[in-house]
């Protein structure tokens, strides 16, 4: 049976992971969870249901009745075996500094929408967005492919700050960026503002409609990263697991595009 649409990954990418995963749990037992009742839906689907949930995000319940498993039980192995995963694909994630080295970069921050989890004492509501989520901070290159995932940032800052507390501004300091107007004084190269009160300048905007027609690409990149809807479409589990679920999915882009 294959598996491609239910988990994004095509037949030899997904045995590749579960191998892994195998690997992963032998080599550090502790990681299972309960043994005799773990894998009664056996590794393979199990590998497989966790890729589900993170490439469609439905509600487990609903997993659980496609899986032909308890609720319960859906939950233990997402506990379980999300970190396994994680870890089984973290080398395939290049180092932003190093990864096509020279290219220009683009940059732009995208909102992963969150119940509003008022009672975690966050400030999880964008201005920007008008809806409560993490912001995270894309770099792609001129050809739309994905360069790196910052970690996330309550959505109540903003792209600038954002940008400021990843590691981006380190790692591509030699090379020439680009942003939209939230990275003004960034160093990035972004559109020019309107000046008060006056229209802009034939000048500006031909430079505004050619630095957009480039950073076009990031939205590209974006867009294939929210392919795994979990970071697309409402995110429900715990805010203090959403880093590693960003982690989890950030390693799977590349895996799939065959980092």
């Amino acid at each position: 049976m294959s598996w491609n649409v239910t988990t994004g990954l095509d037949a030899d990418q997904l045995d590749g992971l579960v191998a892994r995963v195998y690997r992963a749990l032998v080599e550090d037992p502790d990681m299972l969870v309960v043994p005799g009742r773990m894998w009664a839906l056996g590794l393979y689907r199990s590998v497989v249901l966790v890729l589900f949930l993170l490439r469609h995000n439905p509600v487990q319940a609903a997993a659980a009745e496609l899986f032909g498993i308890f609720q319960a039980t859906v939950s233990r192995r997402w506990t379980v075996l999300l970190p396994v995963v994680e870890k089984a694909l973290a080398r395939h994630v290049p180092d932003p500094a190093e990864a096509w080295a020279g290219r220009i970069v683009l940059v732009d921050g995208t909102l992963v929408t969150t119940w509003d989890w008022t009672g975690e004492g966050i400030a999880m509501f964008s201005g920007k967005h008008r809806d409560t989520g993490f912001n995270l901070q894309i770099a792609a290159t001129l050809a739309g492919d994905l360069l790196a995932v910052s970690g996330p940032v309550p959505g109540s800052r903003h792209d600038m700050h954002a940008w400021r507390q990843s590691v981006f501004p380190g790692a591509f300091a030699e090379r020439e960026g680009m942003g939209d107007l939230g990275y003004i004084g960034s160093g990035l190269i972004t559109p020019r503002r309107k000046p008060p009160g006056q229209e802009r300048s034939a000048g500006d905007k031909v430079a505004n409609r050619s630095v957009n027609t480039l950073r076009a690409a990031v939205e590209r990149a974006i867009a294939h990263l929210k392919d795994w809807k979990i970071l697309a479409t409402r995110y429900r589990s715990p805010l203090a697991r959403f880093v590693l679920v960003a982690k989890a999915v950030t390693a799977l882009a590349f895996y799939k595009k065959g980092w």
